[in-house]
């Protein structure tokens, strides 16, 4: 496995692997890896003849008084794991080589990053576009494996790709979660094992909330939030930021009404310090 932390270096490279009718599929990914992100390589292994995996904390997509600082780092853990789970390539630039000195070009989607997420975090969006758009023009990937986990995300990247003609497809991987059913986080390293066992409760409230659609043909959006948002709230250390139910594809909020199949139930909460979010189609 190679490990390129030159911008020009990585971008040669690239053009020289499809020059040669390569397949290049591309994991971005800010470190720390766990099963998540590695189901994401086995994903492009599938797909590609060659797999790059980003390793790069993007400030720019960092607030004030956020994590950047002490987001965790275990690069060369990371580089055993990829290089375990068959990865070709790991792109791990720094700062400064992504954002030289002078930089001042950002990308903003502005209608699929304008809530949920985008309400609480304010420049998030513009700094996942701003750094997927050079890392795509940097590795040229033919795919690029994304999180469902991250949905939002996902469909704002979405979004730029199709306004902005990208010829990258995005493949999205489902959600790993543990076996007590949390999702997996480079997060869930700042959580004690008090806190960790209160995060459940956001796997099991979408659980309840999905069975009620799927089970009971509930399907109110009010009493589906009411009944998640009542069960985050009896974990005592748990902060609900946002319970919406919204499009899977736009991220609009839906009516009154769940449509199953099109709607998905979308949580942000703080855990004392820690920000996780989490989802579950309906």
């Amino acid at each position: 496995m190679q490990t390129i932390q030159s911008v020009n270096e990585m971008q040669s490279h690239a053009i020289g692997l499809r020059s040669s009718g390569r397949l290049i599929g591309l994991v971005p990914t800010m470190g720390c890896l766990h099963e998540g992100h590695l189901s994401l390589i086995d994903i492009a292994k599938e797909r590609a003849d060659k797999v790059i995996v980003s390793i790069f904390v993007n400030p720019t997509q960092f607030g004030p008084n956020e994590d950047f600082d002490r987001y965790p780092k275990s690069l060369e853990e990371d580089l055993e794991k990829c290089a375990a789970r068959g990865a070709d390539i790991v792109f791990n630039p720094s700062v400064a080589e992504m954002y030289p000195q002078g930089y001042s070009t950002y990308v903003n989607e502005e209608d699929v990053g304008s809530g949920l997420c985008g309400i609480s975090r304010p420049n998030h969006f513009r700094g996942v576009t701003t750094v997927c758009l050079k890392l795509f023009n940097i590795a040229r990937p033919d795919i690029a494996v994304f999180g469902q986990k991250d949905a939002q995300q996902c469909a704002v990247i979405q979004k730029m790709i199709t306004d902005l003609n990208i010829p990258t497809e995005m493949v999205i991987g489902e959600t790993k979660r543990g076996e007590d059913g949390l999702a997996t986080s480079s997060r869930n390293r700042y959580l004690t094992t008090t806190q960790h066992a209160e995060a459940l409760n956001i796997s099991k409230a979408l659980l309840l909330g999905q069975r009620m659609v799927r089970e009971e043909g509930v399907r109110s959006v009010d009493r589906v939030v009411a009944e998640i948002t009542h069960n985050l709230s009896m974990a005592r250390s748990v902060r609900v930021i946002y319970v919406q139910v919204v499009d899977r594809l736009t991220m609009k909020p839906a009516g009154r009404e769940i449509i199953p199949g099109q709607h998905m139930v979308c949580v942000a909460a703080w855990l004392d310090q820690t920000r996780l979010i989490d989802n579950i189609a309906l």
